[in-house]
């Protein structure tokens, strides 16, 4: 099981520590050589230089000489943007199945005794809330599991209750070899971050009789580790992750849906209480603005303007609602964001 975990101060830090001790893992299984880590475009993983390689993100990738080695990227499972290709509306599960393959297909360009093992988010946060379809991760399970590759989580966005579990692997029923956490541990309040092992990868290193030289000044500080201890039985007692699961998100995910009737919105996405607007010019043939990132900018300052914190992320608008919002908190965000939307539909006239 996953038991055994390394505290860090980010989810920045955790991937850098995941790095290191995936490659110290098959090293001590003496396969060396295994080192490549695949992660997927668009993806977020940090800004350190290896967090920021690890995600596949161009404008990070402009700056500093990135990615470093021994970071590979594949597809990500963006279906509305596949439509968008398409020009019209395609089979989603058929979709899943072939964002899974580019990373099967990147496996053989590199040879399975390169990888070391494949990372991803969930859900895609900073990516622009990217919901893959439901066949997407039993098919990345399968290949990393016949591979013999390791399958990393990024749960920083997705775990601690925003998709109705507790963590979002939960929701998928897949098993990941490690599993990365932060900033929801202690809501935010102070910094902590980690990498969940299975038992297993910690047993091989040991048994090689060596140890994982790695260290931060703050791992495990005691002040935030009280923080997240008290968060995490705060949660508990007020059974917040089941009230999400059985009102919160089914709520927010009915209020959502309605805003797809908007002219700008061609998609309105939400799972859990995470949620995406895919804006266009015409959503009757899934056509985006030539000024798309213009466009969405302006909207999301119509949202300020308004009271409502939403982000513009290239031709989408996203928001992650606290998971303490109530109907009558979720009626608000609804009625502000028809208003925001009118409000940029009459700027692009």
């Amino acid at each position: 099981g996953l038991n055994k975990i390394y505290f860090t101060g980010s989810g920045s830090e955790a991937n850098d520590t995941m790095i290191r001790l995936v490659r110290h893992y098959w090293a001590a299984k003496g396969k060396p050589t295994k080192s490549v880590i695949i992660s997927r475009k668009n993806a977020y993983h940090g800004s350190t230089m290896a967090g920021a390689s690890l995600g596949g993100m161009s404008t990070m990738h402009a700056q500093g000489g990135l990615p470093i080695p021994d970071i590979e990227h594949v597809d990500q499972p963006y279906y509305f943007e596949a439509c968008v290709e398409a020009g019209e509306k395609i089979d989603a599960d058929e979709f899943g199945i072939k964002a899974a393959q580019s990373l099967a297909n990147k496996i053989d360009e590199l040879g399975e005794d390169r990888v070391a093992a494949f990372i991803a988010e969930p859900i895609q946060g900073a990516g622009g809330v990217i919901v893959p379809p439901k066949t997407y991760w039993p098919e990345v399970a399968r290949i990393c599991k016949e591979r013999g590759i390791l399958l990393v989580a990024d749960e920083v966005i997705c775990g601690f209750g925003r998709t109705g579990e507790w963590f979002a692997t939960d929701y998928y029923d897949i098993e990941p070899d490690l599993m990365l956490f932060a900033k929801a541990v202690t809501s935010g309040y102070l910094p902590v971050g980690g990498v969940i092992v299975r038992d297993d990868i910690v047993d091989v290193i040991v048994s090689a009789g060596q140890e994982f030289a790695h260290g931060y000044t703050y791992s495990g500080h005691p002040t935030c580790m009280a923080a997240g201890i008290a968060n995490l039985e705060l949660m508990k007692e007020t059974n917040i992750v089941n009230q999400v699961q059985s009102n919160t998100a089914p709520y927010l995910a009915s209020k959502w849906k309605t805003l797809q009737e908007h002219p700008l919105v061609a998609e309105a996405r939400c799972l859990g209480m995470l949620a995406a607007l895919e804006i266009v010019e015409d959503k009757n043939n899934y056509k985006r603005f030539e000024n798309s990132k213009e466009v969405v900018t302006r909207c999301r300052d119509y949202c300020y303007d308004n009271g409502l914190v939403m982000r513009a992320i290239v031709n989408k608008m996203v928001i992650a609602p606290p998971l303490i919002c109530s109907n009558e908190h979720i009626d608000e965000i609804i009625e502000k964001v028809w208003k925001c939307l009118d409000l940029t539909a009459q700027s692009t006239k």
